[in-house]
């Protein structure tokens, strides 16, 4: 990819974030694009055991993030996902946040191993 980072974060990537990473702190500094999934949004949310001051981190968060939403007037994310669903094997929301990071042309940050076979994708670990 040229020009400055544009990422799409998974879940794994976010729960790391917000435990301090620092190193994708400094490189999610210099992005002109970061987002996450309608999905990872919902992930989040329903782990168990969340205090409140991990919900209020969360939010604050998610004020400085774009939230890809998941509507049928998305084609492309739909197409997508739907693609990687059949083609990868998948689980339907991997296959949402992997497309969300290709139909929104951005690397998708995450520690899941199951997105290192997709070539269209590109993936940095976090």
């Amino acid at each position: 990819m040229s020009g400055k980072l544009r990422a799409v974060l998974d879940t794994n990537a976010v729960v790391s974030l917000l435990a301090g990473n620092g190193d994708l702190s400094k490189k999610l500094e210099r992005a002109e694009y970061v987002g996450i999934s309608i999905v990872t949004y919902l992930e989040f949310l329903a782990f168990d055991g969340l205090s409140d001051n991990d919900r209020d981190c969360f939010e604050t968060f998610c004020k400085r993030v774009h939230i890809e939403p998941l509507t049928i007037d998305d084609s492309s994310l739909l197409r997508q996902a739907l693609d990687l669903r059949s083609r990868y094997r998948l689980k339907l929301p991997d296959a949402i946040i992997g497309a969300t990071a290709l139909s929104r042309n951005a690397q998708l940050i995450t520690n899941d191993s199951h997105f290192s076979d997709i070539v269209s994708l590109a993936i940095q670990r976090c």
